[in-house]
């Protein structure tokens, strides 16, 4: 049985990636492992042990890419409305909130906000499935 155990990103800037993840989720610095052409971060906190892994090529100056295949990476919170007021004070300019209902029931409360390299983060309120 395969465990999830990290996602990677590719960013500009390891300390603004650092400090939006930090901020935005409470996702410190696990490991840092630096190489001659890139370096890798990963970020975790107490909640789980699933990482955000942070890639910086060295030497490189244009943004990536995101293409049409990127999608997002989803965090459960206890409170959503709470989080995005603090995510809106903080700078980051959460989408509003949306509802998804199915078959007359609410499934999903969740709004997007993005990273300084323009990922996209689900922010799901615990309901359901999304815990």
């Amino acid at each position: 049985m395969a465990k999830a155990i990290h996602m990677m990103v590719r960013v500009q800037d390891l300390a603004r990636s650092i400090d939006f993840y930090q901020q935005a989720f409470g996702l410190g610095v696990a490991d840092r492992f630096d190489f001659d052409s890139f370096t890798l971060v990963y970020l975790r906190n107490a909640e789980s042990d699933f990482e955000i892994e942070l890639t910086l090529n060295k030497g490189r100056a244009e943004p990536y890419q995101h293409g049409d295949g990127y999608g997002h990476v989803a965090v459960a919170v206890d409170d959503l409305d709470a989080e995005h007021s603090r995510l809106a004070q903080l700078g980051y300019a959460p989408a509003d909130i949306k509802e998804f209902f199915r078959e007359g029931s609410l499934m999903a409360r969740f709004f997007f906000v993005q990273d300084p390299d323009g990922y996209k983060i689900e922010v799901l309120q615990r309901h359901g499935r999304y815990r």
